[in-house]
């Protein structure tokens, strides 16, 4: 069920990535000075960086870290 849900995270961000509503139109203006596809994009780049929090903290690969130190030999000393 997890992988599922993060499935559909991930599918409905990548959909609302497609902004086809806003390519022409200039306004209205955020703010009074932010066209409305430059603040939409801000607000999907925050979509984005939430989204890839929520995958790091549940679906990123239990024990990676410590498997890869541990398989890992020390680099050889310079000459």
């Amino acid at each position: 069920m997890k992988k599922l849900l993060l499935f559909l995270l991930v599918a409905l961000v990548y959909a609302a990535h497609q902004d086809v509503w806003n390519w022409r139109r200039p306004g209205p203006m955020v703010f009074g000075f932010l066209p409305i596809g430059l603040a939409y994009h801000a607000a999907y780049s925050i979509a984005a960086a939430v989204m890839m929090a929520i995958l790091v903290r549940f679906a990123w690969p239990k024990g990676l870290a410590e498997r890869e130190a541990s398989s890992s030999q020390p680099p050889p000393p310079h000459s």
